[in-house]
């Protein structure tokens, strides 16, 4: 496909994917997802014929100006939808399917200084929601949904839907795998430690009243 026809067809998913899209100008000059993606695609060329520093050059510019940092050495593929955009960060060894769309906040990160294929792989059709952080060398499955705010650290299986910190599949396949997730309702180790500091002072101040109220008992007796 030649390069104009490739980017009559980014743009085309804009339209697809955002009703506040208006005119193939607009999309052209003001989408910022759009000019991450082609800046990539410039990056990644100079990428394969190791000129790194070039390639580095073009991907930090492109985070100026967008707020996407998008790694010169990831993989993407055709008809990906970066939306909104500001804060995303794809890493060196992602590999990103076709029809892919990714929200504003998400992370596409390693889980440390390990070596090789660290960073996740996204098959066709996955949607990733606002700040989603999906860390390590996983596979997030064609299909898969993962939602907003959720930490996902383990290979997320086929037309699934992840959330939760840490992300715990829902549905599969169209079926609920749990009914018992309260979406709002999400653990909160902070609140539930301090619930438990609260109970262990209520039952201190009762010990401290039962003393007192039998040293004052015994002052009676004697």
């Amino acid at each position: 496909m030649g390069i104009f026809k490739r980017m009559k067809e980014d743009m085309d998913v804009v339209f697809e994917q955002d009703p506040a899209a208006r005119t193939y100008v607009e999309v052209f000059l003001t989408y910022s997802g759009l000019h991450a993606v082609w800046s990539h695609r410039l990056a990644h060329v100079f990428y394969k014929r190791k000129l790194f520093f070039i390639a580095r050059a073009i991907s930090q510019i492109s985070r100026f100006f967008t707020g996407i940092e998008i790694h010169p050495g990831a993989q993407m593929g055709r008809r990906v939808f970066i939306d909104h955009g500001m804060g995303v960060v794809i890493g060196e060894t992602c590999e990103i399917g076709n029809n892919v769309t990714i929200f504003q906040g998400v992370t596409l990160g390693g889980t440390g200084k390990e070596k090789g294929k660290r960073h996740p792989t996204v098959k066709d059709n996955a949607l990733i929601a606002s700040g989603a952080k999906v860390l390590g060398s996983i596979t997030i499955g064609e299909s898969a949904k993962i939602g907003a705010g959720s930490v996902v650290l383990k290979d997320v299986p086929d037309h699934s839907t992840v959330v939760g910190i840490p992300g715990k599949v829902v549905v599969q396949n169209g079926y609920k795998v749990r009914r018992d997730l309260d979406h709002h309702k999400l653990p909160d180790p902070i609140e539930d430690r301090c619930s438990q500091l609260q109970n262990e002072i209520e039952a201190l101040k009762e010990e401290i009243m039962e003393l007192k109220e039998g040293k004052a008992n015994d002052n009676i007796h004697l």
